[in-house]
Formats: structure tokens, C-alpha cells, sequence
């Protein structure tokens, strides 16, 4: 079966090499030894651990390949931190730094950024009004100019609300000659408070599966190694492997809700 060739920063992503958790601790033990190609070996036997991530953010970016040199810092930073002594694997020590580093950048990169699409949308709706203002001397509603231009009105809201200068959470809104309100302080950040809560509840379910399925379930949707990748390293058939996944992810539905 042909694998699907994708190209990332000159790299062909069908072709990237995933290691097994036995190679990662030996090239950890060589590079601890000393051996400079170690290093090098590591990084690219867990870039598609950085593809993984990076499907979290297809469509909010036009430009995946400054997402994937972001991602890449991330996962360096985690080999060269990695401590081998502690009982856990390299995936679950580096997607909070990669995902952390991608956040980050686009944070620090104007925030958003605006497909082409939208953009091209704004400017049609900025000219379609200005016209109508000129022949009816009436500015029309975003309604109006959804139908004329064949979208929906929340396009249009959207749309036009793209072209706004994003604010930085850290300007100073109030400041009575002590200490400053910053507009950071005024956000209910309810969502993180909800994701938290979830992370802590799947990662009580993941601890309660068998080894075997835990590893199964963190191969296939952590590090995205699909099924016959894991059905090889396990030594056993790709529809055994699709069999416990499948009961793997209802005892974790179950044990979530619980």
C-alpha cells in the first residue's frame, strides 16, 4: 500500500523513520556516552511526534512549515532536557514542550493569522459598502451584503472583525499610580479550567488500562503511528491491534464519565 507523501520544510514525511522505545533509551545511552550522531538520530526518529501535533492547528495557519521548525525546537528542547533515569517516555515528557513552543509562536507572531479567504472577503464587503453608501446614501447592514455576495452574515461579522488590530494581553488597561490592571486580569479563562479538569480525568482513565492498551492508545494518537507500525513492533496482526484500540477507547469512554 502506498503511504501518503507529504512535504514538510524539504522533508518527505512518508518516509520518516519511528523509533521504538528500545532504540530511544540506547541512542539516550549513547548520547549520555557521547556520541554526537545520537543526538541527530533522535530528532529525526520523533518528527512525526511534531506532524502529530501539528494536525491541532491544521487551518489556523498558512504556513505549516514555520509550525513544523517551531514544533522541531520544541521536541530538541525535550531530548536535550530528557532525563532517562525516570520511568517515562520521551512522548509524554515532549508534547507539552512542543505543543508549548508552537503556542508560543503563534502567540508572539501577531496572534493570528488571517487566511487569505477572509482577507479577500473583508475587502469585498469594504468596497461593496462604500459603493452602496455613495449610490443610496444609506450604509447597509452585514445582512445586506451577505446576500449580495452570496455568503452568510456571520462570514461577513468575521470577516471584517479580522482586519481589527489584535490587543496583547499584557496592555495596561488602568493604572491608578499603584499597581497596573493589565487586560489579562479581566479575562475568565473558564476554557483552561475545563481542559485541565478533562487532561486530569483521561489521564486517570489511561492509568487504569492495561499496559499493553495504554501503550497502544499513546502510540496511535500521541506519537501517530498508524496500525501497522505498531502491529509490527508488537509482533502481532494489524486487526488484533485495531481490536483492542477499539476496547481500549470504550473503557476509557466509560471510565471517564464515571
Amino acid at each position: 500500500m502506498a503511504r501518503h507523501k507529504v512535504e514538510i520544510c524539504g522533508v518527505n514525511t512518508a518516509n520518516i523513520k519511528v523509533l521504538t522505545n528500545e532504540e530511544t533509551k540506547a541512542l539516550f545511552q549513547k548520547m549520555k556516552d557521547g556520541d554526537s550522531f545520537a543526538r541527530e538520530d533522535l530528532i529525526s526518529g520523533n518528527l512525526k511526534l511534531v506532524l502529530s501535533i501539528l494536525k491541532k492547528f491544521t487551518g489556523k495557519t498558512d504556513n505549516l512549515d514555520d509550525l513544523f521548525q517551531v514544533g522541531c525546537l520544541g521536541l530538541v528542547k525535550a531530548i536535550d532536557n530528557f532525563d532517562i533515569s525516570y520511568d517515562v517516555k520521551l512522548s509524554t515528557y515532549a508534547v507539552p514542550m512542543i505543543l508549548g513552543e508552537i503556542k508560543r509562536y503563534l502567540r508572539d507572531n501577531s496572534s493570528l493569522r488571517v487566511s487569505r479567504s477572509i482577507k479577500d472577503l473583508a475587502y469585498k464587503t469594504l468596497k461593496l459598502k462604500e459603493e452602496l453608501v455613495t449610490s443610496n446614501g444609506i450604509e447597509p447592514s452585514d445582512k445586506e451584503i451577505a446576500t449580495i455576495l452570496g455568503v452568510t452574515e456571520y462570514e461577513i461579522s468575521s470577516a471584517l472583525e479580522s482586519l481589527r488590530e489584535p490587543m496583547s494581553m499584557y496592555e495596561p488597561i488602568y493604572n491608578d499610580g499603584g499597581d497596573t490592571i493589565y487586560l489579562f486580569d479581566q479575562i475568565s479563562n473558564k476554557k483552561e479550567e475545563y481542559d485541565l479538569d478533562y487532561k486530569l480525568a483521561v489521564d486517570k482513565a489511561m492509568s487504569n488500562l492495561k499496559p499493553r492498551d495504554r501503550q497502544i492508545l499513546e502510540e496511535r494518537f500521541m506519537i501517530g503511528k498508524t496500525q501497522m507500525e505498531i502491529a509490527s513492533e508488537l509482533g502481532i496482526s494489524q486487526a488484533q491491534i485495531s481490536r483492542i484500540e477499539k476496547n481500549a477507547i470504550k473503557i476509557l469512554k466509560k471510565n471517564i464519565k464515571e
